[in-house]
């Protein structure tokens, strides 16, 4: 009797390890599998911007370029790309909640004097949100906009290098933010101390997230 106890405490207490141990891995398989989910979308979303981009270059006119190039604000040029855009992308403005905010990777949030501030926001046929925002480039090698992708949409994190990615657009490429920076450089901003914009690149080369 004594040892059919003994067996049965044992049976519990490994019972008991093993689904501490399953609790303990949960949240971080939950964590990874979600994070995969957001790279999984951000590669399909740059795909397709490559060819949204090149489709537009080889049906663009004369009098929109015209018209871009005598636009006198940044908001009038973005207009523009916006009306390009729409076609391919659907955009529709969004009506976003005060609580909707972007931040980096770092928890620092993105705020108005920033570079990667986005006045003002635009849902995809997808479900993203899109923003836009002109440079006003002052020479050809520069680039002309930048468009930043929710590829989660109002959901959380809201975070860069998490569920935000973004691309730079020049006259005749495009390509995801960090690409032309050193490599050494993109696994320090994909990285909790970082902002979470190299991401955008770093994810595209097979980079893996940097604890």
């Amino acid at each position: 009797m004594g040892k059919k106890r003994f067996w049965k405490l044992q049976y519990s207490v490994t019972i008991f390890v093993i689904i501490g141990v399953l609790l303990m891995i949960a949240p971080v398989s939950i964590e990874s599998s979600r994070q995969a989910y957001f790279i999984s979308k951000w590669k399909e979303a740059y795909s397709r911007m490559e060819y949204v981009i090149q489709v537009i270059r080889a049906h663009i006119s004369d009098d929109m370029i015209k018209n871009y190039n005598m636009a006198k604000t940044s908001e009038e040029k973005e207009q523009i790309v916006l009306m390009l855009l729409k076609p391919y992308l659907r955009l529709e403005p969004a009506k976003l909640p005060r609580q909707y905010h972007v931040s980096y990777m770092n928890k620092n949030r993105v705020t108005s004097g920033d570079d990667w501030f986005f006045k003002e926001y635009y849902y995809s046929d997808t479900g993203m949100i899109v923003g836009i925002k002109d440079l006003n480039r002052q020479s050809k090698d520069e680039p002309v906009f930048i468009m930043m992708f929710d590829v989660n949409g109002m959901l959380p994190p809201n975070t860069w290098g998490m569920d935000v990615y973004g691309i730079v657009v020049y006259d005749s490429r495009v390509t995801a933010i960090g690409s032309e920076k050193p490599m050494d450089k993109l696994p320090q901003d994909c990285s909790k101390q970082g902002r979470g914009l190299y991401c955008s690149y770093y994810y595209l080369i097979g980079g893996e997230f940097e604890d």
